[in-house]
């Protein structure tokens, strides 16, 4: 599936800085500029990410980098992104990066373009689906998925072996979005090696990553081919998902029978097949991609911070009690849990920016004009980290930053790890139930603690992972009733409610 390009060679939609900041030389960039290849010196083409947060912290709340012929306009000051996130003058823009994956996801939710029909369709069509009774669903197959995990880890800690923390959350999170959308079981706990799904799809996300940083594609054509391989496999791998569904006949009203079933409640139309397989993929990836990273980072910095992890443990203990199986509601009740969370997602939101677009001309903060369609990223991970709403300690880990208080106190727009406006994540609320629920069971049954010698070191891929992190577990002293957590035992214990509506937030 090949992505039509622009005469530039770019995808299209996608337009240079240079096309809608009429006054970007009043931009700073950094020192030492090259002609032809322009700011390389000090770059690493595998921490484009790090070394944007290196340079904002020298240039300040707006700055660009060059990186060949191309130019990219960041903005972190917490009042530019606010003015950013205003859904009358600005909405999504789908740059370099992201345009990147349209070979593989198309006019999938995360990737479709605003003019595209199908973005609306499927986002109407696929939100009952993260509703409050949807969730409530889904909440027994994510505590089976939680016990196949635990189960892996037990057999680690018997064993005496350490834990591979993102490798584990990795399996963890793919095989529930599986589950709870597709009834599909990918088997990853069985695995010595990660299912090939994960390989094509880590494959892609390099490969997107890298061409950002390249001058001229053709120079990755070992790598496009293997890029090719990996989405033929994607897609073949969905298509038998979707057969396989289609033979044997609706499942329990999952996010697949959605797409097969439902028509749009206001115009009677259905996804195409294409599509399906588009929103299939796009959910299998970042529906798991991204929630192993934020847990993958909870966990180092609870390794790191034993106090933290005590006072979420005795909330987990005040909270489930005696209780071998937690409840749905029981989950959003362990606020210092989701607090750890959240923090976690502060200091390395794993999507670490997000591009925006002028609807009209406009004029950014008052003292920038932009064009229509001019465009800038928002680099969230450090507008997370921006001292004048953080403090000086921004880089340090703190979960109590987002009691009620603090989180009032604090500007409007500030914090954006799930992205802002109507493509905002769709799927936010299940990754923060999975992930607060997973963490919960996790600190109620292990002490965890990591090598002294290991330094956090970030994997960058569009999205961001803690790289080569291991922890050493022991049962906690007091361990709570160990039971099974299947899903025969935790269905009596989640409870019928209403339907709650869910906002126009799309992806």
């Amino acid at each position: 599936m090949a992505e039509t390009t622009t005469g530039t060679g770019l995808p299209k939609g996608f337009r240079s800085a240079e096309q809608g900041w009429p006054e970007l030389s009043r931009i700073p960039h950094p020192p030492h500029r090259l002609p032809l290849l322009g700011d390389v010196i000090g770059a690493s083409r595998r921490t484009p990410l790090q070394d944007s947060l290196r340079f904002a912290r020298e240039l300040g709340p707006i700055f660009r980098r060059r990186a060949f012929n191309r130019e990219f306009v960041f903005v972190w000051g917490a009042e530019l992104a606010a003015d950013m996130a205003d859904e009358s003058r600005f909405a999504k823009h789908v740059g370099l990066g992201v345009a990147n994956l349209r070979p593989v996801a198309g006019d999938g939710l995360f990737t479709a373009y605003n003019h595209e029909p199908n973005w609306q369709l499927a986002h109407d069509v696929l939100a009952p689906g993260f509703s409050r009774e949807a969730m409530a669903a889904y909440h027994p197959m994510m505590l089976a998925v939680a016990d196949r995990l635990m189960a892996h880890w037990d057999r680690a800690l018997a064993a005496g072996r350490s834990v591979d923390v993102p490798g584990d959350m990795t399996k963890l999170t793919l095989e529930t979005i599986a589950r709870t959308g597709f009834g599909h079981d990918f088997g990853s706990f069985e695995r010595a090696r990660p299912h090939p799904f994960v390989t094509a799809m880590v494959g892609t996300l390099t490969y997107a990553q890298r061409l950002n940083s390249v001058p001229v594609p053709a120079l990755l054509r070992r790598a496009a081919r293997r890029n090719q391989d990996d989405i033929a496999y994607l897609n073949r791998t969905v298509d038998d998902l979707v057969r396989a569904r289609t033979a044997d006949g609706p499942g329990d009203g999952d996010l697949l029978d959605r797409m097969l079933e439902t028509a749009h409640p206001g115009t009677g139309e259905r996804l195409s097949a294409q599509n399906v397989r588009r929103q299939v993929i796009t959910f299998l990836v970042a529906g798991h991609e991204t929630t192993s990273g934020a847990l993958s980072f909870a966990l180092h910095y609870l390794s790191r911070h034993p106090e933290v992890a005590a006072r979420a443990r005795a909330e987990v203990d005040r909270v489930w009690g005696d209780t071998a199986v937690p409840a749905y509601d029981q989950v959003a009740r362990l606020r210092h849990v989701r607090r750890i969370l959240d923090e976690a997602l502060r200091l390395w939101p794993t999507a670490p920016a997000f591009a925006r677009e002028a609807r009209e001309d406009t004029v950014l903060g008052g003292v920038h004009p932009m064009r229509r369609g001019g465009w800038a990223l928002v680099l969230t991970a450090m507008l997370h980290r921006d001292p004048d709403v953080w403090g000086a300690d921004a880089e340090r880990f703190d979960p109590d930053r987002f009691e009620p208080g603090a989180v009032r106190t604090r500007p409007p727009h500030t914090f954006k790890p799930f992205g802002t406006g109507a493509r905002a994540c769709i799927g936010r609320q299940f990754a923060l139930h999975e992930a607060t629920l997973v963490l919960g069971l996790l600190l109620r049954r292990y002490e965890f603690a990591g090598d002294p010698a290991y330094r956090l070191r970030v994997t960058e891929r569009l999205t961001l992972m803690p790289e080569g992190l291991r922890l050493r577990l022991e049962r906690r002293a007091a361990p709570p009733t160990d039971t099974a957590l299947v899903p025969s035992q935790v269905g009596e214990s989640v409870p019928s409610e209403p339907r709650c509506p869910v906002h126009r937030a799309g992806d």
